[in-house]
């Protein structure tokens, strides 16, 4: 896929974690192994991953990590950030962004197509998530702010392809801007390696059966809905992985039979998927790249009914959908799964060749060239 003759640059929003898009990127350099990184600032200690990419973050790479992971307060500079990144040089520019990458400034001639995992949430579909009540208020003046740089931001990329149908339609809603979708790559390969490789992470609890959750932990991904689904049944197990900004507070807030493991490997993640009842998703996620990962290991899914969970769990086949986000609606949607659950993990071990022929890495690379062929920036 890579073109010697053209110099391409591949922008992020911030590159400080790993995670399914992370994936995502490391899967672009792959078939860009030439192209630069762009980055608002980038954090080695927390992206290991990125150390032998060829990465080159804005001014705000001089502002202390503990100040500028603030993504709240730094808000405000982040349009200035990327408006200030470079590329002249670069005949055709990839922004993979949920926020504020594809404001880069190009000149003509460059083509600038966008992997847009949504509009940012905090603007537009979930901003009663990131900022209730009376901080909504107080922040308004710099929303409103916000939001109008980002419709303008918008229209700078060339084209734009989407991660979803979810995506594609909030594109759609606020940008008033139509695209292709091209789900991200899943790589069969890595995780029937990990698959090989599994253990128990050592702060798992003992062996009994468990529901899981995997994601970082902030206010979108609704994390307390499980909480408060757990308070209703005490017999229940649940683990939750990842980290974030309300880690603090879930540990504090929830019950005994809550357990929280974070900076664990992916063979340890594999074991948890292989071994779990079921993942929960009570989020309206973009995509969900943690559900396929949880199929692929044959474990059922119970998700929210709605956005990118519909396009990657078969209900009565790899997962349940429940209706509310609300502990009451996910607790009688868990007692509907456990009078199925043989039948559900009997089919969802049988997903992995269906995984593999509509998220795998190979139909990626042939959609994504095929885009860009299309649209003459190849």
């Amino acid at each position: 896929m890579s073109d010697s003759k053209k110099k391409v640059a591949i922008v992020y929003d911030w590159i400080d974690k790993w995670g399914g898009v992370e994936r995502v990127l490391l899967h672009l350099h792959s078939l860009l192994p030439d192209a630069d990184f762009f980055t608002s600032a980038v954090e080695y200690k927390h992206a290991q991953w990125a150390r032998d990419l060829s990465i080159h973050p804005s001014f705000l790479q001089s502002i202390p990590y503990w100040l500028r992971s603030n993504r709240v307060l730094m808000a405000p500079l982040f349009p200035l950030a990327f408006e200030s990144i470079r590329l002249n040089e670069y005949d055709l520019v990839i922004s993979v962004t949920s926020a504020f990458a594809k404001g880069v400034i190009t000149k003509p001639g460059t083509k600038h197509i966008c992997y847009l995992l949504t509009p940012p949430r905090y603007l537009w579909s979930h901003t009663k998530d990131y900022l209730p009540g009376i901080k909504s208020i107080i922040a308004s003046p710099v929303y409103t702010h916000l939001q109008q740089w980002d419709k303008i931001a918008s229209h700078r990329p060339d084209t734009y392809i989407s991660i979803s149908q979810t995506t594609a339609d909030r594109s759609k809603k606020y940008y008033g801007i139509d695209s292709p979708v091209v789900f991200p790559p899943f790589d069969t390969n890595y995780w029937d390696t990990k698959k090989i490789t599994m253990k128990k992470p050592s702060s798992a609890p003992c062996e009994k059966p468990y529901y899981l959750w995997v994601g970082r932990m902030e206010s979108y991904k609704k994390m307390d809905i499980i909480i408060d689904t757990a308070r209703l049944n005490l017999t229940r197990t649940y683990i939750f992985v990842g980290s974030g900004s309300l880690e603090k507070s879930l540990r504090k807030n929830a019950p005994i039979n809550c357990f929280f493991l974070s900076g664990i490997s992916d063979d340890e993640l594999s074991y948890l998927y292989s071994h779990a009842q079921a993942l929960i998703m009570p989020q309206n996620e973009d995509f969900g790249y943690v559900s396929l990962e949880a199929q692929y290991h044959g474990c059922p899914v119970i998700a929210y009914r709605a956005g990118g969970a519909c396009e990657t769990v078969i209900e009565n086949e790899s997962g349940l959908f429940f209706n509310n986000q609300t502990g009451l609606s996910l607790a009688a949607r868990l007692e509907r799964f456990e009078q199925i659950s043989y039948n559900l993990s009997h089919s969802t071990r049988q997903m992995k060749k269906a995984i593999r022929a509509k998220f795998g890495v190979q139909r990626f690379n042939d959609q994504f060239h095929y885009q860009l062929k299309q649209l003459n920036l190849l």
